[in-house]
Parts: C-alpha cells; sequence; structure tokens
C-alpha cells in the first residue's frame, strides 16, 4: 500500500485568509474569507488528517445575528477555543462610522452557529483594523494582534498598512491598553507593489525556544508579489527585528501566484509544522478569487524558520494521517516544539 499523499492546492476554493484551528475534540476547521456569492457571513470546513475536507457551511450569517455592528466587507475569521467556548475574531464595516473594525462571536461548537457578544466592534482606536490574531501564552495571558489598515492610514503620502498589538484581559474581548505599533513595512521586499501602497498585515504568532515570531504578509493581496514574512521579539509586544533573509514564503513561478495571509498549525500526531496559506486561483488573473493550500514549516537549528513550499506537486501526507513517516525533509530542519 503507498504511501497517502496530498497536493496543492486543497479542495477549499474562492477563499481567502485562511485559518485552521485545531479543537480539542481532535479535528481540524478551516475559517476562511468566503469570496463567492454572499459575502455576509463566514463558511467553515472540518477535517481529520487536513486532506479531505467537509463543507460545514455558512457558521456566521449577519442575517440570523441580532447584534451584527457589520455591513460589509466580513474578512479574515480566526477562532480561538478558551473553556469549552469558541471565538471568534473577524473583519467587517461598520456602518456608524463607515470603517473596518474587529468584532468577536461566539459559539459553544467550533461548526457554530457563531453568535455576536457586543453590538458594535470590539474595540475602536479611531482608525480602520483588520486581520485579528490571539495568541495565548501558557501562563494564560492573552495577546490580540491586527493590521491598522491602509484605508486610513497615511503616511508621507502613502497608505500603508501597520502591525499593532495589544493585551486582552481574560474575558477575551476587553483590551488591556491601547494598540502599540510593532512593524511597519520598511524592507525592499515590501515595496514591490508600487510606491503609493505598503501593507504588513495577517498577523500570526507562533512561540519557539522562547522566542516570539510575528509572522505577516506584506505587498497587495491581488497581486503575485504578496508573501510572507516575520520578525522577532522577547518579548509578546515587542521590540520586533525583522528576519534579515525575508520572505520566507514568495513565488518565483510563472504557476503560482501570491502566497499569503497565513496560519500555522500541526500535523495530527503533533509532530510537524505546516504553513496554511491561499494562493491566486489564476496565476495570471490574480484578484480576490483564491484557494487553500499548505507546506510544511520548521526552525532550523539557528532558529530561523524555513518553509518547504510554495508547492504543486505531490507531497507526503501530514504525519499521523498515515502510517508512513515522511522522509524528504532537508537534515537541516529541527523538529517544531510540541
Amino acid at each position: 500500500m503507498g504511501q497517502l499523499t496530498y497536493c496543492n492546492p486543497l479542495a477549499i476554493q474562492q477563499i481567502g485568509d485562511p485559518f485552521i484551528l485545531k479543537a480539542s475534540n481532535g479535528r481540524y476547521y478551516c475559517y476562511p474569507t468566503y469570496a463567492a456569492g454572499n459575502n455576509l457571513g463566514f463558511k467553515a470546513w472540518s477535517s481529520d488528517d487536513l486532506i479531505h475536507w467537509k463543507d460545514e457551511g455558512f457558521v456566521y450569517e449577519k442575517v440570523k445575528n441580532k447584534k451584527a455592528w457589520g455591513y460589509k466587507q466580513f474578512w479574515a475569521p480566526e477562532v480561538v477555543e478558551h473553556q469549552n467556548r469558541f471565538y471568534m475574531y473577524y473583519t467587517a464595516r461598520w456602518k456608524e462610522k463607515d470603517s473596518l473594525r474587529i468584532g468577536v462571536a461566539i459559539a459553544d461548537h467550533p461548526a457554530g452557529p457563531f453568535v455576536d457578544i457586543l453590538d458594535c466592534p470590539m474595540f475602536d482606536f479611531g482608525y480602520a483594523a483588520i486581520d485579528a490574531h490571539v495568541m495565548v501564552e501558557e501562563n494564560g495571558r492573552k495577546f490580540l494582534y491586527y493590521s491598522r489598515d491602509c484605508s486610513e492610514n497615511i503616511v508621507d503620502g502613502r497608505r500603508e498598512s501597520h502591525i499593532y498589538g495589544f493585551e486582552l484581559l481574560d474575558d477575551m474581548l476587553t483590551p488591556k491598553q491601547e494598540g502599540k505599533l510593532l512593524l511597519k513595512p520598511d524592507q525592499e521586499w515590501e515595496f514591490k507593489s508600487g510606491e503609493s501602497w505598503r501593507w504588513n498585515e495577517g498577523p500570526f504568532v507562533v512561540k519557539h525556544n522562547r522566542l516570539y515570531y510575528l509572522m505577516y504578509s506584506a505587498n497587495c493581496f491581488a497581486e503575485r508579489d504578496y508573501s510572507v514574512g516575520y520578525a522577532t521579539s522577547s518579548e509578546p509586544l515587542g521590540p520586533f527585528t525583522k528576519y534579515e533573509a525575508n520572505p520566507i514564503l514568495f513565488t518565483d513561478s510563472e504557476k503560482i501566484s501570491g502566497p499569503g495571509h497565513h496560519s500555522v498549525t500541526v500535523s495530527p500526531d503533533g509532530s510537524e509544522l505546516f504553513m496554511v496559506y491561499h494562493t491566486h486561483t489564476d496565476p495570471k488573473a490574480g484578484g480576490g478569487n483564491r484557494q487553500v493550500c499548505m507546506d510544511r514549516m520548521a526552525f532550523r537549528e539557528d532558529g530561523s524558520i524555513v518553509v518547504y513550499g510554495p508547492t504543486i506537486s505531490e507531497q507526503p501526507a501530514p504525519s499521523g494521517a498515515s502510517s508512513n513517516m515522511p522522509e524528504n525533509l532537508p537534515a537541516e530542519a529541527t523538529p517544531p516544539e510540541r
């Protein structure tokens, strides 16, 4: 019997910004921006092995939420499991100020239904905010990272997206302080979309050997140069130093475009890390029609991150999804922390 394999893209299409939760029930749930038809909510897909996915339908719908404050542009959901409840942090446009903000909805099951807990955004610092990501420390401290969106952030005549963060109170809803600037576009690879618009967005944090790795995407999401980099700090709110060899996920192939806005998850047996990201369905067209991909990620001996992708060739299944362990990883990679 041959080894189980998978091949990018996965069977989750017409999406963007895929986030993967491995719930306490052992099942994976993918929550992306839904880019087809009704964009007034979020669909989810579930899987036991990261390869075969079941469409769970809409798990959050504006029309079914009495407290819904957003009226369009529902983007980038992420879900955190905490004390047997599931917290969905998402972006939408707030009608009261006609500006993008971040909200939170709660469910008792990872497949929803998710219901808004507030009738307004979870915070308002006076500017557009998108792409919420929550990290819960081993000691219980909670931090929320987000992007101050370029739609309302003008720096030296340019529109720029910057990454901010703050500590959350234990209620998972309330900022402990105002957002702190953590990252802004300042590396050469982040300027490929032109001089007028620059992006650092889609934050995602992993911790390894007491270092915080703040991963992010740069350049325009609709273009082929959308890519992923990271910065490190010894503290969850910085100061962060960007990796000199960024980006760590990018494309140099005509067959792949725009790999970015990622999340990180573990294999079924917990021994491997995977970066889950989107690419453009039509590499020549780019734009908002995207699909889910995933590739192995690891830490080198010097602590730097390596991503074995983007790939479009057949790959060994995630460890634990089959009886065969993958044997094709470079020797420089070290196993991720459990």
